[in-house]
């Protein structure tokens, strides 16, 4: 079976950490899924890494639905998350519902995940009401990049601090079973985990979230056009895969790939009955 969200939030309760990964494609998702993450999100950041838009922001229900899907046939274990994309749930209620059930019916996912605090709770609530498990994010929310100005740190100011606090409480008494914390001053993330009963998970966020989330692609070096500051390269695949292709490349140049061991044989006297004729 999936993990379900009753597991995740048993989680928060017992003091176990609680990771969660990005993936877009069914093979990122079936090695994820098989190393045991027990969250796999589908993030509209694959606006940025797979896509190659400068911000989330052009990402469309179609891409969200697609790429679901694949990691969908690609995990067995892992709860997928799709990432409701720019302006899917803001208008209302009813396009957010209407959204959301397309990631559980068309995408095989078991949740979805949005942007915002106080101004979505109503939305969430919907939601939540109709069978369907909420993730929220608070913070840095790319999908307001530009109101934003920028990707800059939040709630450094007393002000803006609260206003997080009341986001986070907002989703937890709308029905989310977590709530994603990117970008926010450690001390910050630290205090919120320990004044909301559902689970955080942390990017950017510091180690005294409930969980922590990263792109796959960050964490593999698969991103070359910068490396973010919350993220650590466990690998780098970029370089890895531009050996292989370069050395591909000076085989088939060289004619010395592919092999006999590449190539297929048949029988001789079909090719001599051919050159007769």
């Amino acid at each position: 079976m999936r993990i379900s969200i009753n597991l995740i939030k048993d989680m928060k309760q017992k003091g176990e950490k609680i990771t969660m990964l990005t993936a877009y494609d069914y093979t990122t998702a079936k090695i994820i899924d098989e190393a045991g993450i027990p969250l796999i999100l589908v993030g509209d950041s694959l606006g940025n890494v797979v896509l190659g838009y400068e911000s989330t922001i052009p990402v469309t229900m179609a891409d969200m639905l697609h790429h679901t899907k694949a990691v969908a046939r690609g995990s067995r274990k892992a709860m997928v998350i799709g990432d409701l994309p720019f302006m899917t749930y803001h208008i209302s209620s009813e396009d957010a519902l209407r959204n959301s059930a397309r990631f559980i019916q068309e995408g095989n996912a078991q949740a979805v995940k949005l942007e915002g605090g106080v101004n979505v709770a109503d939305k969430v609530r919907k939601i939540v009401d109709c069978g369907i498990p909420v993730m929220g994010h608070i913070g840095l929310t790319p999908q307001s990049i530009n109101q934003l100005g920028g990707f800059k740190v939040q709630g450094k100011s007393l002000e803006a601090a609260r206003k997080l606090i009341d986001d986070a409480k907002a989703l937890e008494e709308a029905g989310a079973f977590a709530v994603v914390l990117e970008t926010v001053p450690a001390p910050l993330a630290t205090f919120i985990s320990q004044s909301i009963n559902i689970p955080t998970i942390g990017i950017g966020a510091g180690a005294g979230c409930d969980g922590q989330v990263q792109v796959v692609s960050d964490i593999l070096g698969l991103f070359t056009d910068f490396v973010p500051r919350h993220a650590k390269q466990y690998a780098r695949i970029a370089d890895i895969m531009s050996n292989a292709i370069t050395e591909y490349y000076n085989d088939v140049k060289a004619g010395s790939f592919p092999t006999d061991k590449q190539s297929f044989s048949m029988d001789e006297s079909i090719i001599a009955e051919l050159e007769r004729r």
